[in-house]
């Protein structure tokens, strides 16, 4: 810090000298100016243009639906708890194997867990729940009037 000449009692000047952070600051400005044409790809490359045909491979998709009374069927066919498990351990040795379950809304929650249990006890670690949208949802919840 210098000295402040004006003032009568000779205090320390309370001004910042901005000269050193200006001059860091342009060293960086023409660094990174010069550096930054070396990151780009300078080579121009025209790839050439192949067609060809794209495998999507699905996995295989079993579904699975629970009644509102209780009976469980595999892919339009009814299966009891102990008959479902062995049909998808014959079916899991694909890895790609998924299952979708559609379940009755006024099904008990412990049929579908027992259906859900078959699934694990079988190997298949994909599966999911259907459900339809309700469209007569809000779409946001409004907060205390």
């Amino acid at each position: 810090m210098s000295m402040d000449n004006y003032g009568s009692e000779g205090g320390m000047m309370s001004e910042i000298n901005v000269t050193p952070l200006v001059d860091v600051m342009l060293v960086l400005l023409t660094v990174f100016i010069v550096t930054a044409p070396l990151l780009m790809n300078a080579v121009s490359v025209k790839l050439p243009k192949a067609s060809a045909e794209v495998a999507i491979t699905k996995p295989k998709t079993a579904h699975i639906s629970v009644t509102d009374n209780g009976d469980i069927y595999l892919d339009q066919t009814k299966y009891s708890q102990a008959q479902l498990e062995t049909q998808l351990k014959s079916a899991s040795v694909n890895p790609n194997y998924a299952v979708e379950i559609y379940a009755d809304e006024k099904v008990f929650y412990g049929v579908v867990a027992k259906v859900m249990a078959a699934i694990q006890r079988a190997g298949i670690a994909k599966f999911s729940f259907v459900m339809l949208p309700d469209v007569a949802a809000p779409k946001s919840v409004p907060t205390g009037a």
